[in-house]
């Protein structure tokens, strides 16, 4: 019975540890859309300049993005 338990847990923590680096290539994924999406709106905010000279309008929160990824690379860093 013992012996069973250990071999269970065992099982359950390769699942856990294979889903935990199983998750990095669903962030990648992401991140290779994000940077598809950063492309789309660096074409936006030209075409939007382009169009108007004279605004100050933000088109896209290039400010705010880059907080966010400032936040990841520090967790990532940790």
């Amino acid at each position: 019975m013992y012996n069973y338990r250990i071999v269970e847990q065992d099982e359950e923590v390769a699942k856990f540890q294979q889903e935990r680096i199983d998750a990095f290539d669903g962030l990648e994924t992401r991140l290779d859309d994000i940077k598809i999406l950063i492309r789309q709106a660096k074409i936006e905010t030209i075409k939007t300049y382009r169009e108007q000279p004279k605004t100050f309008a933000i088109v896209k929160p290039t400010d705010l993005i880059g907080d966010f990824l400032s936040d990841i690379e520090t967790l990532l860093e940790k």
